[in-house]
């Protein structure tokens, strides 16, 4: 029997240049979300652990439900098996972080692990409105921001962090500068450059909620429901619907800085010629150029 060519294959990876770095993984509701941002060295959600994700030290999980966290400690594992020596760290919101924890504990005793030879991976409990820096690179920050779910999920932004002059000095040449670093003159100012911004699972309302998110040269956000009949359906799941996404874009429209907006988490009933057709019907055409199916 041939398998249907509209059947969604959580190993095949999807693969979108941005101006930020090439992200790959995959999305689709129900089955699989993992979304790898290789030169930021950070992954969303572990729904699958394709062995691409093994390199890379920084995964945040949006929220518990399976098909975004069931392979976060198969990424943990296979780095062990690997031989990747370094520790990755796991940002988990700190709502579901003691959950997590347990979660964790009794997947590894049921895998046979012995109690006393148990150790937790790096764990981040994350709070809201919180910026740090990601724990192996001092050039990117994490800020998380809470969305609307059917449970507690998160969304964030990853910042590059740069010094630069202040205006005041602009002009002065090395000499002068040196001068005012020797008498202990702060001659720079802090910049945290919005990269990427990421929703997870949520409430089309939630982008007008979080709008700092248009600030970003990439914004990655759920549009798991397409068609007009599934517009209650979205709002009874707490998942986005594609006249939620066209609200906010027109409502933002000018203050929109986006170079890309990548739609994921498709409802798994679609086919992919049926969500670019959706997409290709119910974007407007101003917004095209910009928007990015994650298929």
């Amino acid at each position: 029997m041939n398998e249907s060519k509209n059947i969604h294959n959580a190993l095949r990876q999807v693969h979108v240049n941005t101006p930020c770095s090439p992200i790959s993984g995959f999305s689709i509701s129900g089955l699989a979300t993992y979304i790898q941002i290789p030169e930021l060295d950070f992954c969303i959600d572990m729904g699958e652990c394709p062995l691409t994700a093994i390199p890379l030290d920084h995964v945040f999980l949006t929220h518990a439900h399976g098909d975004h966290a069931r392979c976060l400690m198969r990424h943990h594992s296979l780095r062990k098996m690997m031989g990747v020596e370094r520790d990755s760290v796991y940002y988990i919101p700190e709502c579901i972080s003691e959950n997590a924890k347990a979660w964790i504990k009794s997947e590894a005793l049921f895998e046979g692990v012995a109690e006393s030879k148990f150790r937790y991976p790096e764990i981040e409990p994350i709070t809201a409105g919180k910026r740090q820096f990601l724990r192996y690179r001092k050039d990117i920050a994490l800020e998380a921001f809470e969305v609307k779910h059917s449970i507690p999920t998160m969304g964030g932004t990853l910042y590059f962090y740069k010094k630069k002059l202040k205006d005041e000095f602009l002009g002065k040449n090395a000499a002068e500068i040196i001068e005012l670093r020797k008498n202990g003159v702060e001659i720079t100012r802090e910049v945290y450059e919005p990269l990427i911004s990421f929703m997870g699972d949520c409430l089309g309302e939630s982008l007008l909620d979080n709008r700092q998110v248009f600030q970003s040269k990439v914004l990655i956000t759920e549009c798991t429901f397409l068609d007009d009949e599934d517009e209650a359906m979205s709002k009874k799941k707490g998942h986005s619907h594609l006249k939620d996404i066209v609200r906010a874009l027109n409502e933002m429209d000018g203050d929109i800085k986006c170079e890309k907006i990548i739609l994921s988490h498709f409802s798994m009933k679609y086919s992919d010629k049926h969500i670019r057709d959706a997409l290709d019907k119910g974007i407007p055409e101003k917004f095209k150029d910009k928007i990015v199916a994650f298929i």
